[in-house]
């Protein structure tokens, strides 16, 4: 089935549709390592950080329901990083295999290049093969792996590191 969503900035109005796609993932996965599920009113306050400090965290709706989402952070705190950004996605379990997280990341990645972003880096936790096929099919480079540096359901998880420079294509 072929993507058919809208993608849009979010708003306050999607942190509910929003927390209910990641705390899937919190409950069941190792792709985020928060370990407590998060309520719509902190998904909200987070999307509003995001975009005050001028980052981009889209969404993706078809039929009005919310099918996924993605968004950048700053890397780190240091002035010398600003140019920076982390991404993040994530797509309903429902919506996958339409193309549809790799339309998200790519207007992710669009945007970042016009405000002037010089690097994304995105992280996976491993093994996470469908994460690692989006990055690398979207031009990033892997370019490192920390082992065992979170533990989640009782288990020590690596995390791969991709970048990619945001040149204009």
């Amino acid at each position: 089935m072929r993507d058919t969503s809208t993608l849009r900035d979010a708003h306050a109005d999607d942190a509910g549709a929003v927390a209910a796609i990641y705390n899937v993932h919190v409950r069941g996965s190792i792709v985020t390592f928060e370990l407590a599920e998060v309520c719509a009113q902190d998904m909200a306050q987070r999307i509003a950080d995001v975009q005050a400090r001028g980052l981009p965290w889209l969404v993706a709706e078809a039929d009005g329901a919310v099918l996924g989402y993605a968004h950048a952070g700053p890397w780190k705190a240091r002035a010398a990083y600003a140019h920076t950004v982390e991404t993040s996605i994530y797509i309903d379990a429902a919506a996958c295999g339409r193309g549809l997280g790799r339309r998200l990341y790519a207007a992710l990645l669009g945007r970042l290049r016009e405000l002037g972003m010089h690097v994304a880096i995105g992280g996976a936790a491993l093994p996470n093969p469908a994460s690692i096929a989006l990055h690398e099919s979207l031009g990033f480079e892997q370019v490192g792996v920390f082992r065992e540096v979170g533990c989640k359901f009782g288990r020590w998880i690596d995390v791969g590191y991709w970048q990619l420079r945001l040149e204009a294509p």
